[in-house]
């Protein structure tokens, strides 16, 4: 679970879709321990961004102020239907498949239209004007949905406006921080009971979840910058409908 929280908590392939599939597949009962357990190695992830990008945030205070503009709608959309995204969309197994599919197409017959038509790619986050940010803030809260990606949610927005495809992932890692930090503070807070009477053993299993998430989250993240360096994201589209098929043909999900 750790390996598969690191990979694809920073691609754009929904590390909760595949959380979800993953715990499915290895029978894993869903107890309060687990879901713990799942918090915890998002963490994990969190701390892999916080190594490589804290420094970059606080010292750059213009973009600082972008992700907070980011962050702020997406907060908010998140407290407000915390209870729906808990109780329905991660039970509605036929709409995480869904979203994950039609995230797929989108992604091909986005970098299909801008093949087609020669688009130059150019911008840079220092060319990002706060309603922009503000934008991608609500784009975002769309990968409240398991199966979006919060990652694609914002990767996408930003290509079809004209960023670079690196530049577009490094925003999405920025805007991870407080993200993804606010969302496991808040998720820790509520399982704080869980947390302070949990045994030996059950401490080991979370730090090794932990740790083996943020070893793989930090070599994914610096491995995605250079690979949309030169790349687009029509493989992550592609992966998605194989992905897909093999769950429906193996009625995983379904």
């Amino acid at each position: 679970m750790g390996v598969i929280e690191g990979l694809t908590e920073f691609l754009p392939i929904s590390s909760t879709f595949h959380l979800i599939v993953t715990a499915h597949l290895l029978a894993l009962p869903s107890t309060d321990f687990v879901k713990m357990f799942e918090v915890v190695i998002q963490s994990g992830a969190i701390c892999a961004l916080a190594l490589l990008y804290t420094q970059t945030l606080l010292k750059d205070r213009r973009l600082l102020g972008l992700v907070i503009s980011s962050f702020i709608p997406t907060a908010i959309i998140g407290l407000a239907l915390d209870k729906v995204i808990k109780n329905v969309f991660f039970e509605a197994n036929w709409l995480m498949l869904s979203v994950f599919i039609g995230m797929g197409i989108l992604f091909i017959l986005v970098e299909r239209i801008i093949k087609a038509r020669q688009y130059e790619l150019t911008k840079t986050t220092a060319s990002m004007t706060v309603g922009q940010a503000i934008f991608l803030g609500f784009a975002q809260a769309c990968s409240i949905i398991p199966g979006v990606s919060r990652a694609g949610s914002i990767l996408l927005p930003m290509i079809v406006m004209g960023y670079k495809r690196s530049e577009a992932a490094k925003y999405t890692f920025y805007l991870s921080l407080p993200t993804i930090f606010a969302a496991s503070a808040l998720d820790l807070y509520k399982g704080r009971a869980l947390l302070l009477t949990s045994g030996t053993n059950n401490w080991l299993t979370l730090g090794i979840g932990f740790i083996v998430s943020l070893i793989v989250a930090y070599a994914v993240v610096k491995w995605l910058i250079r690979y949309l360096s030169s790349h687009t994201l029509e493989i992550f589209g592609w992966y998605r409908l194989v992905v897909a098929a093999i769950l429906i043909y193996f009625k995983v999900l379904v």
